[in-house]
């Protein structure tokens, strides 16, 4: 993103150190970030506020280690439909989110519609996700499943805003 380009979606270069900051550690108290940027607490609390109710920061997330929990294999789910209704859509988005296992699921444009990113017990447990919680729903026409072997986090958005 160019100067101007940040400028005109109201960040400025403490909003950016802000935000630079809490990415790198989230549960980071406002003294702290506030010492570490060199501004006041008062002024460090009120950015932050404001860069949540603009919608600019949208949560924090915990991340956890499936394989720690017991669900070592994971798979990237490709999904398509063969009817493609708002409400149907709507249906299977929000049935393939509420279920046991699914870290993320995607609604994408292209040749599948959705991408679902799940952790498993086994293969038998993955079987059943597709057939027992995918594969039912009447609009869905196809999947094809991948095994995970890695996966790495990327450096996220501020590395290119800040470029």
């Amino acid at each position: 993103m160019l100067k101007s380009q940040r400028a005109s979606a109201g960040l400025d270069e403490l909003d950016l150190q802000l935000l630079e900051a809490l990415v790198r550690s989230p549960g980071r108290s406002n003294k702290a970030l506030a010492e570490d940027l060199g501004v006041a607490e008062s002024t460090c609390a009120y950015r932050v506020r404001a860069l949540r109710s603009r919608g600019v920061i949208t949560g924090v997330r915990v991340t956890l280690d499936p394989a720690s929990l017991g669900l070592p294999l994971q798979a990237v789910i490709r999904v398509r439909l063969g009817r493609h209704t708002r409400e149907g859509v709507g249906r299977l988005f929000d049935a393939i989110v509420a279920t046991p296992g699914v870290i993320e699921a995607f609604h994408v444009a292209g040749e599948d519609d959705f991408l679902v990113h799940v952790a498993v017990e086994d293969a038998t447990a993955l079987r059943d996700i597709v057939l027992q919680h995918i594969t039912v729903h009447e609009s869905v026409r196809t999947t094809e499943t991948h095994l995970v072997f890695e996966r790495r986090e990327g450096v996220g958005p501020l590395a290119r805003v800040r470029r």
